[in-house]
């Protein structure tokens, strides 16, 4: 049944209410950012003065006030690796437990396990929203953070820390995915992008908030407790069901009738629709939902692997899952160059540029097309990419700093535009495990630049290589994608199939039969009332045979 064209509009749409529900989808997500956030301060490295001598243990000192680090030893010390140097807090994880030179490998192993965290709950809660429910998802993953997120205040190690810190960020994952897909949901074709965009401007937001709030804290014990504090405020969507309802679009894929039309009451109420007092009456809400099921059908819920019985979702989703990669595992090559500047202005260079890149993708994706538009800056992200592995010796300081923050910006347009097409492609009745998937492999290419340091920057370089060849091959790849603008969005996998890309060149005339008029069809025909009539007929027809039954079962009485 076509959701966005024949259900939705009888519930309201995009009513009052509705758009209530999509406004308060966007804060949690400054919540959800500032804990993401959160580990680039966790493991900043201060200004430190190794006092080992070679071959000895190397402590913290804070007296130096330099820069970087001075060695007292003709060793090379591997405690350099802290190259952005924060002053935001004054304590971190690396301070309290000394990962410092041959500790410091410690470092970016805690930032690969968390991202590893942030992917295996990508994976997971998707496979709930998909199984039990949206709001469900987010239920599971605020019951699993609050408490995880007191737990990491009082880690009494690093190891500890570092289990607790997986799982706390699988459950932040969690809240971010199923509070993504349900707003997505709920919006109607011309305003799902404008919708999204916003979310993504909170989620910048919680990210330039971040470094204000660490300056109040100063610990980054303090900063946890007040990250899981703003935490607790979400537990007032878990109370409060209108303020996140569960997804009537999914209720309705799944055939999970009876549920689905409790939630649709919701909404037309709310929204300010008189749906009456009989809601089985033939001008009621239900009355196409009706129409399509007889009888009361069993609930069908589909796995990720069910995407592997398509022919073209599979393949949408794998190109999707491809460039938002590429684009997180490139933006490493971008924020290096700007590190040159030292201080706290590369973190809000960054900032910056994904501002921009939203508003960007708020003025020509509605106007030029999701497909196009991904194709511009993917192909703007490799420009960036090989003029800076080829002329970084012969480029000024202000140039190499340009060209990346014009890197960074495309990256990372590349990286929103490609989870949300991947949402507008993926059907909803697996569109929370495919989107999981894809947002796990934008974790895995964030993690490829702590890899690099874990081994001593020595394949920094091959790292810088390999991606650029990568943005270079999607570029290709990308012309087999469909496009999505102003479409509805499929709920079943025979939907989803339908997407199919449009004509590289111009559109081929259809053949004409000679004998055969292509008139306009007439004005009088409605397929919603053929429809509605033939359901009445069908239902007259079962009430006459069962009264007829009856009656002959009395006369042999």
């Amino acid at each position: 049944m076509e959701f966005d064209g024949k259900v939705w509009p009888l519930a309201g749409g995009f009513g009052r209410y509705t758009r209530l529900v999509a406004a308060a989808s966007w804060l949690p997500n400054v919540f959800v950012s500032l804990g993401f956030f959160s580990d680039v301060l966790y493991t900043s490295a201060p200004d430190y003065q190794c006092r080992g001598v070679s071959g000895g243990p190397c402590g913290v000192d804070n007296s130096n006030g330099s820069s970087g680090a001075t060695l007292n030893s003709s060793r090379s010390c591997p405690g350099v690796w802290g190259l952005q140097v924060q002053s935001w807090l004054e304590n971190t994880i690396v301070t309290q437990w000394d990962l410092v030179c041959e500790n410091g490998w410690k470092v970016p192993l805690e930032k690969i396990c968390y991202l590893m965290g942030w992917l295996w709950g990508y994976i997971i809660f998707g496979c709930i929203c998909d199984r039990f429910g949206r709001r469900n998802a987010f239920i599971s993953a605020l019951v699993v953070a609050l408490p995880l997120g007191v737990a990491l205040c009082f880690s009494p190690g690093y190891l500890s820390f570092l289990a607790i810190r997986i799982v706390h960020g699988a459950a932040l994952a969690g809240i971010f995915l199923s509070f993504y897909i349900a707003r997505l949901e709920l919006c109607p074709p011309g305003l799902r992008l404008m919708i999204t965009m916003i979310g993504g401007f909170f989620w910048l937001g919680g990210e330039l908030l971040l470094p204000g709030l660490a300056v109040l804290c100063s610990d980054w014990k303090v900063l946890q407790g007040a990250i899981t504090g703003a935490l607790l405020l979400l537990s007032g969507y878990w109370c409060c069901h209108l303020l996140f309802p569960e997804s009537p679009r999914w209720l309705l894929a799944t055939q999970q009738l009876n549920w689905c039309k409790t939630e649709l009451c919701l909404f037309s109420r709310a929204n300010g629709i008189d749906t009456g007092e009989d809601f089985n009456g033939r001008e009621s809400l239900f009355t196409e939902i009706d129409s399509l099921w007889e009888r009361f059908p069993r609930a069908r819920y589909y796995s990720f692997c069910s995407l592997f019985k398509t022919r073209l979702i599979w393949r949408n989703a794998l190109i999707l899952g491809f460039t938002t990669f590429i684009g997180c595992g490139i933006r490493p090559c971008f924020a290096r160059n700007l590190m040159a500047i030292g201080g706290s202005i590369p973190y809000f260079l960054q900032g910056g540029s994904e501002i921009l890149a939203c508003i960007f993708l708020c003025i020509t994706v509605n106007h030029w097309g999701r497909r196009a538009v991904l194709l511009l800056c993917t192909i703007l992200t490799g420009f960036c990419s090989l003029l800076l592995l080829a002329l970084t010796q012969y480029l000024l300081t202000p140039v190499s700093i340009a060209i990346s923050v014009l890197g960074s910006l495309s990256s990372h347009a590349v990286v929103m535009l490609s989870v949300f097409f991947a949402s507008e492609v993926l059907p909803t009745v697996i569109r929370g495990s495919g989107l999981g998937v894809i947002l796990g492999l934008s974790m895995l290419g964030r993690a490829s630049f702590p890899i690099i340091i874990l081994q001593q920057r020595s394949g920094f370089f091959l790292h810088h290589v390999v991606f650029s060849s990568f943005c270079i091959l999607s570029v290709l790849s990308l012309l087999l994608l469909p496009e999505t603008k102003k479409k509805p969005l499929p709920d079943t996998l025979r939907q989803g199939e339908s997407l199919r890309r449009p004509p590289l060149l111009l559109q081929a005339t259809q053949d004409a039969m000679p004998l055969l008029s292509h008139g306009k069809p007439r004005a009088d025909y409605n397929p919603d009332s053929y429809a509605r009539l033939a359901s009445s007929t069908k239902k007259m027809i079962r009430t006459n045979s069962t009264n007829g039954r009856d009656n002959k079962a009395l006369t042999n009485d």
